[in-house]
């Protein structure tokens, strides 16, 4: 394993083509007059939580060595990099939110031994901390091997010292989360014993995939400091979608930039950053279902579409649509097709609850929206035959299924096995969105012209406890008038500021 994190020296001599050259007598001085002051580190009140997922996740794979890479800075452009945000499977085992660390779990005989291969700060008895790129004097303090260890509740190693851990995995016995770290890929590779051929080459190469999958099922419940953090999350959301209403003109079109920038802002301001690419979509807009360009204005009469989410600082993220008519009130036709995706969703809502399958979920919200197409006279067949599995024809006009499950991604649990998610049943911790929408896109002949253009999605996360479905975004409304109401009290309000 040879790569350049490794290799202080070439870190420290990177020169960029814009940077001053470092004369002898200006490196002198700046190696002199520092002093060094310790960071105040207690163990975070989430630990015991990523400890008891470590666990579960060794009690699944007992005796094997489990890798897992948080991956590494991507390039943007020339030698800018993209914010890096850490891997969502190794942030939910350790809380550690640096870029390139790797979490190893070697079997003890009684479970795992966790080590956190993380790089030390820059201290400055090198010259790397005011000439490498990664230097404290560029980025800011680093912890320690030992101030980490303390607020994560994990052991910790150099970095340096990775490639002799990895040289060490027994071959048979190492599963590593791939497509990551390529320097962890390559250093570990898929077990191939000479023996195996055809299916048994095959079963093997997807050992790793396996660790994927149990990761993703454990991620299927969440624990209570999950739900909270994702209602932090959703509360700020909440707040994001008032800032755009509040800004949000009836009588003058304005940018659905402009829009996306407010809500940005709120999400910069109260949690880490937005959790996806926010869609902003006025009038035809709405019918592209990630329609993330944002390049169109708001148009008076028209609905405005705008499927954002908070991702708070633990990373949890939300995931909520609403659509909003941007003169006030919907008008007959608009309330009509709103009305028939409310429904939809209230009816998924209600079923709701722990051991119903996904797929029937999904099957109550469907029929809810075939049967509001048979009533403004499209369906071409009965509401039945277009329900049936080899037609679903009403398809045409809502494309997505009703939902995913949400957490620390936002399309959450996404490595978890078919018979698990799509092909299971829910059960009480987990968290879902439940976001059914119609789309009458302006090119679709088979729908009358007064319809084209027309897109409503509604989309709320929910949580399955014993008694049903908790709706955690029950702060926004849902409902026509009480959306036209909401909207109103808004504009009443005016702007404010994050604070």
């Amino acid at each position: 394993m040879s790569d350049e994190r490794t290799e202080d020296t070439a870190e420290t001599a990177r020169i960029e083509s814009h940077d001053p050259d470092y004369p002898e007598k200006f490196l002198a001085f700046m190696r002199e007059g520092w002093r060094d002051s310790a960071l105040s580190v207690s163990p975070r009140p989430e630990v015991p939580n990523h400890a008891k997922r470590r666990a579960a996740l060794s009690a699944a794979f007992a005796g094997e060595t489990l890798v897992i890479p948080t991956g590494t800075e991507k390039v943007r452009a020339n030698d800018t990099d993209h914010p890096f945000r850490p891997g969502s499977d190794f942030a939910y085992l350790t809380g550690d939110h640096d870029p390139d660390d790797v979490l190893v779990l070697r079997p003890n005989g009684s479970g795992h031994d966790a080590i956190l291969y993380t790089q030390p700060r820059n201290s400055k008895e090198t010259d790397e901390f005011f000439r490498s790129r990664n230097g404290e004097l560029w980025v800011g303090r680093r912890h320690t091997l030992a101030e980490k260890s303390t607020e994560l509740g994990v052991e910790t190693a150099p970095l340096t010292d990775l490639a002799a851990a990895l040289a060490d995995c027994a071959p048979g016995r190492t599963r590593v989360l791939r497509g990551l770290d390529a320097s962890v890929d390559a250093a570990v590779r898929p077990y191939d014993p000479p023996s195996a051929t055809g299916d048994q080459a095959t079963a093997q190469l997807g050992r790793d995939r396996e660790l994927a999958a149990v990761i993703g099922e454990l991620k299927l419940v969440k624990d209570e400091w999950e739900i909270a953090q994702l209602q932090d999350a959703i509360d700020a959301t909440v707040r994001g979608f008032e800032d755009v209403a509040r800004v949000l003109p009836a009588d003058r079109p304005v940018t659905e930039r402009l829009l996306e920038g407010i809500f940005a802002l709120r999400a910069r301001h109260d949690g880490n950053d937005v959790g996806y690419s926010s869609i902003v979509g006025s009038a035809e807009h709405a019918t592209i279902l990630h329609w993330v360009r944002n390049t169109g204005v708001t148009q008076p009469g028209k609905l405005l579409l705008m499927d954002m989410g908070v991702e708070g600082r633990s990373l949890y993220t939300a995931d909520v649509t609403r659509v909003l008519p941007v003169s006030g009130t919907f008008t007959p036709l608009q309330r009509q097709v709103y009305d028939i995706v409310y429904a939809s969703q209230q009816a998924g809502i209600e079923f709701i609850r722990p051991g119903v399958s996904f797929k029937d979920v999904h099957r109550t919200c469907m029929r809810v929206l075939a049967e509001g197409l048979s009533d403004l006279g499209l369906l071409p067949v009965s509401v039945d035959e277009a329900m049936d599995e080899t037609s679903t024809v009403y398809r045409r006009w809502t494309l997505h299924g009703f939902g995913h499950m949400l957490g620390i991604d936002v399309h959450d649990c996404s490595n978890a096995r078919k018979q698990t998610y799509r092909d299971g049943n829910l059960g009480e911790g987990y968290v879902l969105t439940v976001e059914p929408g119609l789309y009458f896109q302006p090119e679709d002949e088979l729908v009358p012209a007064e319809l084209r253009g027309i897109g409503i999605r509604i989309e709320d996360d929910v949580l399955v406890t014993p008694a049903g479905a908790v709706n955690l975004s029950a702060g926004l409304p849902r409902r026509a008038d009480e959306v036209e109401s909401w909207l109103a009290a808004q504009r009443e309000a005016g702007h404010r500021l994050p604070g």
